[in-house]
């Protein structure tokens, strides 16, 4: 599995996710439910592949799961604002993707060692 800048693709995938939760933050001209449509959207497919991208799935869905599920209900269970939905999700992203991040490893055993880690010739 190549990696990206050095990094995972799920780790990138999920940045990524909490970086466009961010723009809405700015007022991009989308209303309340739109900004939750596309935050609780974009963290569930993003989240999707970053699954499938990792062994085991399981922590990596429950993140998607935690951080979709946040934002959908900030989006549609309370009045608040777009910038509030994206908020949500990012902290969740962040807080979820280092208590995951070393109970997963990438889905191809000849993805590159950790760093610190030696493998037997």
């Amino acid at each position: 599995m190549k990696t990206i800048l050095g990094r995972e693709p799920a780790l990138w995938l999920n940045t990524l996710s909490a970086a466009l939760g961010l723009i809405v933050t700015f007022n991009v001209g989308l209303t309340e439910e739109q900004a939750g449509w596309l935050v609780a959207g974009v963290s569930a497919i993003l989240g999707a592949i970053a699954a499938a991208l990792t062994r085991p799935i399981a922590p990596q869905a429950f993140t998607t799961l935690v951080a979709t599920v946040a934002s959908a209900v900030a989006a549609f269970g309370y009045n608040v604002e777009p910038t509030t939905t994206a908020a949500i999700n990012g902290a969740l992203l962040a807080v979820l993707m280092f208590i995951t991040r070393g109970q997963v490893t990438p889905s191809r055993p000849d993805a590159p060692a950790a760093a610190g880690t030696t493998s037997a010739a």
